[in-house]
Formats: C-alpha cells, sequence, structure tokens
C-alpha cells in the first residue's frame, strides 16, 4: 500500500485562524494530493490564546487535537490538521528560550494520527514592563518589530481581554497603545510581550513550516508489516559504547519504531555514522 492511496484527493480541514495555511497547505497539497480547506469562523481562541485570557484545555497535543476533532464535528470531513505551539525554557538548555510547535493529522478513515514536531531556539518570544514610550520602543527593536507583532495590555495576568491591545504593528499604533495603557493605567506601567500568534510572527511560522515538514516524513514512513504511514520512533535505548573503554554511554544507542495499527515494533541502530561515543561522555573515563 502506497500511502499516498490513502490521502490522495481527499479534502483535509486545517483548523486555524491565524493564517497557518500559508506555511502547511503548499507542503501537504503538494506531496499528498489533498485539498487543504480553513473553515470559516473557527475560533481557535476557544481552544486557549498565548495572552492568557483563555486557558488552554489540556497539554498541546490535546488542544491540537481538540481543534482537529472540532473542525471535523463542524465540516462533515474525515481528514483534519491543527497546530499547537509552546514557549518556554529549553529542555536540554538552560536559561535559553525556545518554541515547540507541533502539527496534527487525524484521519478519522483509517483510524490515524500522526504528530509532526519542532523545537528550536529561535523565537522571540519575551515580554517587558515599561514605564515610556521610548522604552516600548527599544523592546519593539529588540523584537523584531514592526514584522513581529506586539500586545500591549494593563498587567500581565490578562484576566480581561478588553484591555489586551493585540497585533499592533505600526509605531503609531504601538506609542497610542503604550500612552494610553501607561496614562490609564495605576501603577503607571505598561506590560509588552511578543504577539506569538503565527500571522503576526514570522519566526514562529517558519518553525510550524519545520514541523509540518516533519509531520509529512513521519507520514511516508510506512510499517514494513502492515504499510499503513507514521512508523515512529517510541523509544530510544542509550548505552551507546565509549570509543576508549568500550563501556555504555548515557547517549543513544538505538531506537524502536512502532506502529501504531498493527503494533509492529523494529529496533535500529541510529544512523548517524557514530558507533561509539566520544569519552567525555563517558562516567568511566570521566567519573
Amino acid at each position: 500500500m502506497q500511502q499516498n492511496s490513502l490521502f490522495t484527493n481527499r479534502v483535509a480541514v486545517l483548523a486555524t485562524m491565524h493564517q497557518k495555511e500559508r506555511v502547511i497547505a503548499p507542503i501537504l497539497e503538494e506531496n499528498l494530493g489533498i485539498k487543504v480547506i480553513v473553515p470559516e469562523n473557527f475560533n481557535t481562541d476557544a481552544f486557549g490564546t498565548f495572552t492568557r485570557e483563555i486557558k488552554r484545555p489540556g497539554n498541546q497535543i490535546e488542544a491540537a487535537r481538540l481543534k482537529a476533532e472540532k473542525a471535523l464535528e463542524l465540516t462533515g470531513e474525515t481528514l483534519a490538521i491543527a497546530s499547537e505551539g509552546s514557549f518556554g525554557l529549553h529542555p536540554s538548555l538552560p536559561l535559553i528560550s525556545s518554541n515547540r510547535e507541533i502539527v496534527i493529522l487525524l484521519d478519522q478513515t483509517h483510524n490515524l494520527e500522526i504528530i509532526g514536531e519542532e523545537l528550536s531556539c529561535d523565537t522571540n518570544h519575551n515580554h517587558l514592563v515599561v514605564e515610556s514610550v521610548e522604552q516600548a520602543f527599544q523592546f519593539a527593536k529588540k523584537a523584531g518589530f514592526p514584522e513581529h507583532g506586539l500586545v500591549v495590555m494593563f498587567g500581565n495576568s490578562a484576566k480581561d481581554s478588553s484591555e489586551i491591545i493585540k497585533g499592533i504593528t505600526t509605531e503609531e499604533k504601538l506609542a497610542e497603545a503604550v500612552e494610553f495603557v501607561l496614562i490609564n493605567s495605576p501603577t503607571g506601567t505598561a506590560h509588552l510581550e511578543t504577539d506569538m500568534r503565527a500571522m503576526y510572527n514570522p519566526t514562529r511560522m517558519k518553525n510550524i513550516e519545520k514541523a509540518t515538514h516533519d509531520l509529512l516524513r513521519k507520514i511516508n514512513s510506512l510499517c514494513p508489516s502492515c504499510s499503513m504511514p507514521g512508523f515512529e520512533i517510541t523509544r530510544r535505548i542509550k548505552g551507546l559504547p565509549c570509543a576508549i573503554c568500550y563501556m555504555p554511554t548515557p547517549l543513544t544507542r538505538a531506537v524502536v519504531y512502532q506502529c501504531q495499527k498493527c503494533d509492529f515494533s523494529q529496533e535500529k541502530l541510529l544512523s548517524d555514522g557514530n558507533n561509539y561515543a566520544d569519552p567525555a561522555q563517558c562516567i568511566y573515563c570521566n567519573p
């Protein structure tokens, strides 16, 4: 079975209101032979906002899945795509900001769920409390403004959406918003942050594109047993031997792929050509 036979000439509904179709649709349409559509008046803010006035339901994957399922419910289609982003410190690089993007594909016809992912340090995610318009412009310059949009609010709690001014992309609008908040704020300060919605953040949009390519790679990874797409890595096995003493190290030696349809699994050695670990990573050579 060729993976294209599962998707060719099907309609996929993309659950977005932030123009993610600009990077997701061309990749999947060209490579899968599908037609990507965006449902009208689909409010993805109901599944959480970066400005925190609406809490995300569940974790990142659960939120993306809920968006895709809602899009299927509204349209009656059987194939859906959704994405979800998160921002915070990199899991293995302390003090470094990161952006994790996932793009999920749900296929009700074949009962498939495949998830592409990108974890990147390339992000402008930031915030600052300012006391003047001049400070706001200094922050804006570092954030990549005006190509990247900004948000201005009275405080960082974002309890009242009427107090949040989003999608600021001109110096005039930025000065106007900051002055308004400074005048009306009891603290005489304004809270600024980067607008992380995809259409106002080209850096994030590039990471969504990379996550879509990862999704495509996983779709093209077919199970050797049943030929269904989504033959993915589900486990990493540590123990790559040291190049000097040959004792096992904490580095990954092999990975395990598993099919979500027939449960066939297969262990594969890492194919990067490194059969041995650098002795600097060995707890025996470097206790």
